[in-house]
């Protein structure tokens, strides 16, 4: 009887955590959004003098101000360099997030930029939501764990199991 409650204990933490999984996909997607339209809008008078000068190439811009004779240009350089840097990875975060479930999923788990994920994730209050996907995940993760653990617990129990039965028939 302790064994099926522990199992159902086991499914039940599996299916909490697994319901996790979008919520925590849908916050860093919306972090990642968030950021990408401050950036934008931090960039927004470069952008605007690069379009002028520029063809809007805020790379053009960027060389320009490095390569000027004045040293106040030349040092802003560098903080310009990296806010264009920094648009261009929200973009590209961004742009990731717009794809499937599994590929915006595997993404955050794989590829998603380090600073980002532990900023959402020091921000992240766990929640419960019931829609379709947080459901799918959570069953599906409730079973893998049941699953992986029980078979563990199997494996560990047949060895011990079974030196003793060797060891009695010798």
């Amino acid at each position: 009887m302790l064994r099926s409650y522990l199992r159902l204990l086991l499914f039940a933490f599996g299916l909490l955590a697994g319901v996790q999984v979008p919520a925590f996909i849908d916050a860093y997607a919306q972090r990642v959004d968030a950021h990408r339209l401050e950036s934008a809008e931090s960039l927004s008078g470069f952008s605007d003098t690069a379009r002028r000068f520029f063809v809007s190439d805020l790379d053009k811009l960027v060389a320009h101000y490095r390569n000027s004779d004045d040293p106040v240009m030349r040092s802003d350089a560098a903080s310009v360099s990296y806010l264009v840097g920094r648009a261009a990875l929200l973009e590209r975060e961004w742009q990731a997030m717009q794809g499937s479930w599994y590929a915006r999923a595997w993404h955050v788990v794989s590829a998603a930029d380090p600073k980002l994920r532990a900023e959402t994730l020091a921000a992240f209050r766990y929640q419960i939501m019931l829609d379709p996907a947080a459901i799918a995940w959570g069953l599906s993760c409730a079973l893998l764990l049941a699953l992986v653990v029980e078979s563990m617990l199997l494996m560990l129990g047949s060895l011990l199991m079974g030196r003793r039965r060797r060891g009695v028939y010798r």
